[in-house]
Parts: C-alpha cells; structure tokens; sequence
C-alpha cells in the first residue's frame, strides 16, 4: 500500500488562499458596517431618508470618505481592545449618541453640535429638570429606551469578552500598521484655517461661516471634526504690530469724565420680546406697556434661543462675535486672562462694579468671566439672599428689588449689570395660575397655552422695568438704565402656527428683513433727567458700551473712539450681515476677498486684545493698567 504526501507548496498557497479570503471579508464587513452606522447618523441628524440617501448619492459630498473613517476607526479599536469587532460596542453608541444630541440641539436652538458643546455641558444638566416639564412623555419614553440600551451594551460587552477569540499580537500589530497612519493622515487635514490639496480631493470643503450648510454638505462626523480646532483662533490677515500701531496713530478721544458721574445700571432679560409682533393673535391686556411707551431702539442679537453669554460678551466689552469662530462661546472657551470691558473702565473712574445673575456662578462660566472682565463683586444664586420664585425661577421683581436695596446702600456711583433669569424657556403651560393674561388666536390651544405662560413672564419683566424706573426717578443722582432682551424666546410651534416664521428656530443668514425679524429685541436706553433716548435704531449689543458712554457724558479712545467711528458707518455687525447706517444691508461680508477697512481696523484690535500681542492696550484701554484686585462675591 502507498501512501501519498501532501504537496507543503500547495498547502501553503491553500492557506494563503484562505486567509486572504478572511481578510478580505473582514475588509468588506468592516466597510459595510460602517456603512450602515454613517447612514444611521446621517438619518437621525437628517430627519430624512431621501436627504440622507442624497449624502452618499452625490459626487461632491465626502459621505465615502466618512464610511473609510469610521472603519479605519474600528480597525484601530479593535487593535486596542484585542478583539475583532469589539470597537463596534463603543464607536456605535457614541456616534448614535452625538447624532441623537446633535438633532435635539437643532432642534432647541438651530445650530449644529460643536465639539466645544461639551464645555458646558454641566449647564444641559442643569436645564433638564424644565426641558422634561416640558416634554414629560418623551422624557420618559427616552429614559426607558436610554436604561434598556445600557443595559444591552453591557450583555454585549461581556458576550463578546467570554465569547469572541482574542487577536493574535500579529494581527493587532497589522490593524495598527494601517490604521494609524491613516487617522494621522485625516487629523492633520482637519485644520480648516489651511490649505489641503487631499482634503480637496476627498470632498471634504469646510464651511465655517455657515455651519447648518458645513453640516448639510460634509456629514455630521466630518463638520463635527473640522470644528475641533475652534478653540485657535488664527490671527486675520494683515494683522502685526505696525498695523495696530497705525491704528494708534489716528486722532483718538481721551479718556474724560462728566463732573457728575451718573449711575449706570444695565438689566439684559432673559429672552425678553414683543409677542404683539406674532400676527394673527391678540394678547390682552398689552404685556409689555413700559417697554412699548420708553424704547429706544431694538437689539439685534447675534443669537435665538439661548447662547445668552455671546450677547452678554459683545454688550460688556463691545467687542463682536463676527470676528469668532461659528458657534464658539468666548465666555467659555476664549476668556482666560483679563479682558477690557465696560467694567473695568468704570472702576478706574471711581465706580462700584457689580454683576448680577440669580442662578450658579459657574454657569457659563460666569465668576471666573466677570473677575477677569474687572467687576469688583458678583452677586449670584450663591451669594444672594433668597428671592421669591415665580414659577420655577427667580421672580424679575424680587431680583430688581434686590438691586435696588444694594444700590441705596452704595455710596460711590454704580455700575450694575443685571441677567435676569425668570423669562427663560422652556414655557409649559400653567407655569403662572395666576395670569390675568389673554390669549386669541387662530393656532392650537398647546401654543395658546405656551404663549401665554411667556406672555405672562414678559409682562413681570416689564412691571420690573416700571419698578425700577419709578425708583431712578425719584433720585436726586443722576441714573442711567438700559434695559434688552438677549434674544427672542424658543417658542417652537407658535412661530409656525402663526407664520411669523417658516421653522422653529430663526435662520442665521437671510436677508436684513428676516434677519431683523427673527433677531430683534426691544432697546430701552434711559435717563431720569433727558428720558428715553429716542431714534437709537436697531444695533448690534456690541454698540451698546457707545450708547452708555454718551448718554452718561464719557469720553474713551475705544468705547467713544474706535467703536464711536465703526458706529458712524454701520449700525449692525453680524457674522453674515452688515447694517450701514443708511440701511444698506451687505450679506455674506465675511467671504469677500477685501472687506472695509473700517471692519477690518475692528476686528484687528479685537484680536490684538483677546488673543496677540496686545500692542493696542496702553493707546485705547490705558485703564487696563490700573486694574485693582478682585475682591470676589
């Protein structure tokens, strides 16, 4: 009997066969798996399958690029975890996740998730107790389906450990082999502010001045990932010392003072606006009579909804966001060092500086903020004495009252700014039993209800407002109050229902009529000896500082110099719109290759400020060398 042996050559091309079999199949599971995760992501930020179907469909979006990213991710998991596939188990669900978070925060507010989101995110968490009031079945529902989803990942997790072979070190060495390199590759094409010939040739173009379209075209984990160099702010063409010297140069106004220093107290309310503007519905009585018969003008925010703290930073230092980053938070991510403002100009003139704000000091950063913009004190939920609540939130009277008390006791001039809190969102209904408000109109009796509670809580900003003005003008000083609303309120429905606007949040780039639509808030600038200033227009906060400084007789190389001139031409700085005085609206501004040199000066010197050299401090803030300790709250 003979016996036949095996061919080794053979044999070995049979294994080599199969294993590349194996690997190309892992190659292709890797590939559809990612597929499927990018498609879910895209759907749930989409809303849409036809949308979403669109991403992958059309040559020049980067949704092939995207489904190469996410496998090359799992590659490089895997090799870390020592198990194939086991990367799914955390790539998954925080991908789902940020996209889950994503929608909800377009939803809320109209802007897309930013990495520099989860800054605050302490404050979301400090929120939620009023967003489920508002939507109590979904919080629920969402509670149920967020327990049952961790508790699956943990059976998996640990199926996969008991259950699934461990990678060889051959095989984890290979993943990183490949991987690694490749995700290098990806980040350092991520910086949007330079060139990249490759992120050209992957569809990959970043469009950091309107980020809902960044989104649309590039897919949610690729925009999510462009913005994460937000936090650098690049230094604007042109920008040096010689520029910022010729600045200098220019005829500026000294630093002088009225005889008569007057008090000075500026109340922003918390999504404070005229809902008589909604068409087609009636409230009654008037909520708003005070502000209606003294106001000045309109703000026109650089915001909707929330992000209070960007109007708060332009309405301190008359600095503008245009010149950030779309969708930064220089209170949280920018304001490190000390910073000129309003405040700190004052002190060095003699002036109690104190800030106000009945919730946590660490919300939006704010303790740490105020100490670096010059305020000697800050008064906040921490510090203040217990205020009667309307609703579920600190009364506006009780708050004016309590600024009011602090003010009598002060016996050099003031400078108070005060951020109100009552007014915020969300609006569930019956939130104030006993409104004496009502509400006619064609829309359902949901946004009736929703409209009425907001109503109501606009009606107790505005009695604040009478209280305070009754008070300032039974003084004998001289009392200057300025009183805005940082944005319009969420309202959701009662915009669509109402056609005041076409979705439930504003649009940031439209033309000036829509823009100001959705984006103005009423002004009241007054003095308890000249009354309402009148014909203020509508102006971006930043120009608020100018307006402060003339009425109360100020004269200052910037507040009443720089910004004085910038104000002489435009009367709105937006990121996508400037306002000329004459009216003149010039959108998409930013995306020109030349832009005014007027604008330009602007935004040299605010950038020389918060993030250069600071060659311009000594010529147009000199008071920022006199800063005095802070004495905190």
């Amino acid at each position: 009997m003979s016996v036949v042996k095996a061919d080794p050559h053979k044999a070995g091309r049979g294994d080599a066969w199969r294993h590349g079999l194996r690997l190309a199949g892992s190659v292709v599971f890797v590939l559809l798996v990612s597929a499927l995760l990018v498609f879910a992501v895209e759907l749930i930020v989409r809303g849409s399958i036809s949308e979403t179907l669109r991403f992958f469909q059309q040559p020049f979006r980067p949704g092939w690029t995207t489904v190469v990213l996410f496998a090359l991710l799992i590659v490089f998991v895997d090799a870390l975890l020592g198990r194939p596939y086991h990367a799914l188990l955390i790539i998954a669900p925080i991908a789902l996740g940020l996209a889950f978070v994503g929608k909800q925060k377009a939803f809320y507010l109209g802007d897309p998730l930013y990495p520099t989101d989860f800054l605050y995110a302490r404050q979301i968490l400090e929120l939620m107790p009023m967003l489920v009031r508002q939507r109590p079945v979904e919080a629920v529902i969402f509670s149920v389906i967020g327990i049952a989803a961790i508790a699956l990942l943990i059976a998996a997790w640990r199926y996969w450990r008991l259950k699934v072979p461990r990678l060889t070190l051959r095989a984890r060495g290979a993943r990183l082999a490949v991987a690694v390199p490749a995700l290098i590759f990806f980040a350092s094409i991520m910086d949007y502010a330079t060139f990249s010939w490759a992120r050209d040739r992957l569809q990959i173009f970043p469009m950091m001045w309107d980020q809902k379209e960044n989104y649309s075209s590039n897919g949610f984990a690729i925009a999510f990932a462009l913005n994460v160099p937000m936090a650098k702010v690049s230094a604007p063409k042109g920008y040096s010392e010689e520029a910022i010297k010729a600045l200098s140069q220019q005829p500026l106004p000294p630093v002088a003072a009225p005889a008569d220093k007057p008090d000075i107290i500026v109340v922003m309310s918390e999504s404070f606006w005229d809902p008589a503007r909604l068409p087609g519905t009636k409230i009654t009585p008037d909520p708003i009579p005070t502000v209606r018969s003294l106001m000045s003008g309109h703000v026109l925010s650089p915001e909707f909804g929330g992000m209070t703290a960007n109007v708060e930073f332009e309405a301190l230092t008359g600095f503008s966001n245009a010149f950030l980053p779309y969708g930064s938070i220089p209170y949280q991510q920018y304001v490190r060092t000390t910073v000129p403002s309003l405040a700190t100009f004052l002190k060095g003139e003699g002036y109690d500086t104190q800030a106000f704000h009945p919730f946590a000091g660490w919300f939006w950063n704010r303790a740490s903020v105020y100490q670096a913009f010059g305020f000697e004190r800050f008064l906040s939920e921490e510090s203040l004495p217990p205020l009667e609540k309307r609703g579920p939130l600190a009364a506006d009277t009780a708050f004016i009252d309590e600024i009011i008390r602090t003010a009598d006791w002060s016996s050099h001039p003031i400078f108070y700014f005060a951020v109100t809190l009552q007014g915020h969102g969300p609006y569930e209904p019956n939130r104030y039993p006993d409104s004496t408000l009502a509400v006619d109109g064609r829309i359902s009796a949901k946004s009736k209800e929703m409209l009425k509670t907001y109503a109501t809580g606009a009606k107790d900003a505005d009695d604040s407002l009478a209280r305070l003005i009754e008070w300032a003008s039974k003084r004998e000083r001289h009392t200057i109050i300025a009183f805005f609303g940082d944005h319009l309120p969420p309202l959701g429905s009662v915009y669509i229902e109402t056609g005041y606007m076409k979705r439930v949040v504003a649009d940031r780039n439209a033309p000036l009529p829509t823009l100001a639509k959705e984006h103005e808030t009423p002004l009241v600038l007054w003095s308890n000896r000249t009354g309402p200033a009148k014909d203020v227009g509508t102006i971006s906060p930043s120009f608020l500082p100018l307006h402060l400084m003339r009425v109360a007789g100020f004269s200052h190389p910037y507040y009443t110099g720089l910004l004085g001139a910038v104000h002489d031409r435009y009367s709105a700085v937006d990121r996508n719109m400037l306002v000329a005085r004459t009216g003149e609206p010039t959108q998409n501004w930013a995306r020109e290759t030349e832009i005014d040199p007027m604008i330009r000066d602007f935004r040299y010197l605010q950038y020389d400020l918060m993030f250069g050299k600071r060659f311009g401090e000594r010529s147009f803030f000199p008071e920022q060398g006199l800063r005095d300790d802070y004495s905190g709250s």
